[in-house]
């Protein structure tokens, strides 16, 4: 049987020359980096070349990236870090109501701590309209929350007019790039975050490692307390060999980017066109063009994603219905119900996400597969 992957939203495998590079790390030099001796000093060593090799590729500074374990952590900090810093000065923040959960639930736990927090809507393609961003803005906003592209359903925002909007109105902005770093150019100057988060694992790097870019000068209180690691913003012996290798996939991104999105873009737009060719009844979600290169999801009318989901992974087929982070949940997608969709069209979900080793051989057995499996699901509900 074939075995085909199409989840790279969830995580992607790392690649053999991050492997590679990594191998070291764990036994050669394997110091902590906050030893003095000649083995911590190599650890040091590295660390630091991998802090300035992620600055360069987001055209941050070294100083102004802080390793982390993940995106959710980056997350955390980044929101919890910021309201904290600034509740003196005002307790309003702005999010949209696709944001990922690692947004969402910091943001409604300091709604206990006093904040406000204000929710602003999308449309039926999943993009917010800056004006609604705007128009939600008072006197005590101090911080704008913005996922640059949704892990679900891959539309894109125009974050650098929300970042534009934020510096113009002295409110701090953050932008959830743990989908966009890898797979396309991210660069926080032309953004004008104040914070942005990422994770290795979404592009071809190790699981455990992710990074928090601060541009120099934001207040953000600590999340990690208990030591003075990362010039005493972040608790925790650094993951060395996991920063080298999230640093060596940064690498292969930047060298490997216009081609795997010429490449991923040509698939995915072959999906977009063929399904609804083969399949009645299916809806695109998100925006047709302004998304993600490796994303299409669709939502099927009269069956569960999870029967689609069960019968695709007989036949070798790894995908999902949406965030790996909420699977077995009861309840429908919170991206999918803010786009206006039915119970019936959210449960009926599928997220198909290609990479780097994605073939059209895979992405036409794929298609043939479907055909076959969407309409026995449906007469075995009738």
């Amino acid at each position: 049987m074939k075995k085909i992957y199409f989840d790279y939203a969830a995580t992607t495998p790392a690649d053999p020359e991050v492997i590679k590079a990594m191998e070291p790390y764990f036994l050669e030099k394997f110091g902590n980096p906050s030893s003095p001796h000649n083995v911590g000093r190599e650890a040091r060593k590295a660390l630091e070349n991998s802090r300035e090799t992620l600055a360069f590729f987001l055209g941050a500074r070294p100083q102004e990236i802080v390793f982390t374990c993940s995106g959710s952590e980056s997350n955390n900090h980044a929101i919890l870090g910021i309201a904290r810093s600034l509740k003196a000065r005002g307790h309003h923040l702005i999010l949209s109501s696709i944001e990922h959960h690692s947004v969402l639930e910091p943001a409604l736990y300091l709604q206990q701590e006093g904040f406000k927090v204000t929710f602003v809507p999308v449309n039926e393609q999943g993009l917010v309209n800056p004006d609604d961003i705007k128009k939600a803005i008072t006197d005590k906003t101090i911080l704008i929350a913005l996922i640059h592209a949704s892990n679900e359903i891959g539309t894109l925002q125009d974050v650098s007019a929300i970042g534009k909007m934020a510096r113009e109105r002295g409110i701090y902005f953050h932008v959830d790039a743990v989908q966009t770093v890898g797979h396309l150019m991210v660069q926080v100057n032309d953004i004008g975050c104040h914070t942005l988060s990422l994770a290795a694992h979404k592009f071809y790097g190790p699981k455990g490692v992710g990074a928090l870019y601060i541009r120099s000068g934001t207040p953000v209180m600590n999340y990690l307390l208990g030591g003075d690691q990362e010039r005493g913003r972040r608790a925790s012996t650094q993951n060395v060999a996991g920063t080298v290798g999230l640093a060596k996939a940064s690498e292969l991104c930047c060298a490997r980017m216009e081609e795997e999105i010429k490449t991923q873009t040509f698939l995915r737009d072959k999906l977009i066109t063929e399904i609804p060719k083969r399949i009645d009844q299916c809806f695109l979600n998100g925006h047709p063009r302004q998304r993600l290169p490796n994303n299409v999801h669709f939502s099927f009318a009269s069956l569960t994603g999870e029967a689609l989901l069960m019968s695709l992974d007989m036949v070798g087929i790894a995908s999902s219905m949406g965030s790996a982070c909420t699977a077995g949940s009861l309840e429908a997608s919170h991206v999918l119900k803010a786009l206006g969709l039915s119970d019936e069209l959210a449960f009926g979900a599928l997220r198909i996400s290609i990479g780097r080793w994605t073939t059209l051989e895979e992405v036409d057995y794929f298609l043939d597969q479907l055909q076959e499996i969407v309409p026995r699901l449906r007469a075995a509900n009738v």
